[in-house]
């Protein structure tokens, strides 16, 4: 791409945006680990080999010269290896990546995997790329405990010692605000009046349909099986291990967790999991050149800010704001899936929006599935790339809040029809 274009396209008035396509990119391949639960059959696999798995199954399924990948962008929040900073280099090295591929780790926390998405397609558009290897993932299980590095390096009082503090626990707070994130989706419940029972029957329709799906075989185009040793002896690891059966008369005696009575309970929250995505993202003249088969277009995408203290209805304006620069309306959009923090956190982006229960998290959420915090934004691509072929719609949205209040969104639309 010559200087004078990229120049042109800077200058556009939708650059300080960067969220529409102003040419073709496409997704290739999308493929994702199971997802294992807290302290389940993935808990002794690294972030790091989370996401390999999952970008070589992409790679594979994409059949793209792994050398041919211009850079890797990988979302992760807790740096939960030793590896973690190198994550993104090693994930691109260890897939056959070229030496010479720069790669970058990114965390915008919840809206991570999206993040790696937008900056893949970014990339691409400054042509700086024509492949990109994009995803997220986490290892929630092996979250350290950390302690005070003045503290115990130079030396702790008489009386005194260092206390250590549980990174998983202290990071669903935000320290700015003061505001725990459960507490945040206890604020929109508020706000948008939506009941306890609401929040329950939400969480059973969760895990309801996910059941359904799983049942009819709708992940397995997404779901990349992965061998790991547990208790000494090699298992297959083929399913989500979080979903579980309950009823409406189980969840309501759940207790509540952030507030003496609360909308939000273990079982109208999304799960804390293990697991990673990935998604091959390449410009029109990659797939012409190897003769790649495109599986959706990426549309536009969108982040904004929102208020910390209500930072899950982020994906309101994130949505609001793509369908704006597609020059699009919800009507315009077959399937959304916008990630569930909690039941009361997506009731009120769904009230607010006025979406339609029939087509939006049609297949179950992360109450079921998971929130493997980096991962889920990758996830939801990978899903909605599988789902809109699967049912031969054209659009689908996905989109995440994110803590200290932010939202994103991506819009795709289906490449084989």
């Amino acid at each position: 791409r010559s200087f004078a274009a990229v120049a042109a396209s800077l200058s556009s008035p939708h650059f300080s945006r960067m969220s529409v396509a102003r040419s073709s990119i496409f997704i290739a391949g999308a493929k994702r680990t199971p997802f294992g639960s807290f302290g389940g059959a993935l808990k002794g696999v690294s972030g790091t080999d989370l996401a390999t798995h999952a970008a070589q199954a992409a790679i594979a399924s994409a059949k793209v010269d792994p050398a041919s990948v211009d850079a890797v962008f990988m979302g992760n929040v807790i740096q939960s290896a030793p590896d973690a900073a190198y994550l993104a280099r090693h994930v691109g090295l260890k897939s056959g990546g070229a030496v010479q591929t720069p790669a970058l780790t990114v965390n915008r926390l919840c809206g991570s995997g999206f993040e790696a998405v937008a900056l893949g397609a970014e990339a691409i558009l400054l042509g700086q790329a024509n492949v990109t290897l994009c995803g997220g993932t986490e290892n929630m299980s092996a979250a350290p405990f950390t302690m005070d590095g003045n503290a115990v390096r130079w030396g702790a009082a008489l009386g005194k010692p260092p206390q250590m503090v549980d990174s998983l626990w202290s990071g669903l707070t935000d320290s700015l605000s003061g505001t725990p994130m459960g507490i945040t989706a206890e604020n929109l419940a508020e706000k948008y009046d939506i009941s306890r029972e609401a929040c329950d029957a939400y969480a059973l329709q969760s895990q309801t349909r996910y059941a359904q799906a799983a049942a009819q075989g709708v992940f397995e185009a997404e779901i990349a099986p992965m061998e790991v040793k547990v208790k000494r002896k090699m298992k297959t690891v083929d399913a989500d291990e979080h979903p579980r059966e309950t009823t409406l008369e189980s969840l309501a005696k759940l207790p509540a967790v952030f507030k003496e009575g609360g909308r939000v309970t273990a079982g109208s929250a999304s799960g804390i999991c293990d697991g990673a995505a990935a998604l091959v993202v390449a410009s029109e003249q990659a797939v012409a050149q190897q003769d790649l088969k495109p599986l959706a277009r990426v549309v536009a995408w969108k982040r904004v800010g929102c208020d910390p203290s209500i930072m899950g209805i982020g994906p309101v304006e994130a949505i609001r704001g793509v369908l704006s620069a597609a020059e699009m309306t919800l009507d315009d959009i077959d399937i959304v899936e916008i990630n569930e923090a909690f039941a009361a956190q997506y009731l009120s982006c769904a009230k607010e929006l006025g979406l339609d229960n029939d087509t939006s998290n049609m297949n179950g959420g992360a109450i079921a599935i998971g929130h493997p915090l980096g991962a889920s934004g990758a996830r939801i691509t990978a899903h909605l790339t599988h789902e809109l072929i699967r049912t031969g719609k054209k659009y689908a949205i996905g989109s995440a809040c994110i803590g200290g209040g932010q939202g994103i969104a991506v819009l795709l639309e289906n490449a084989t029809l």
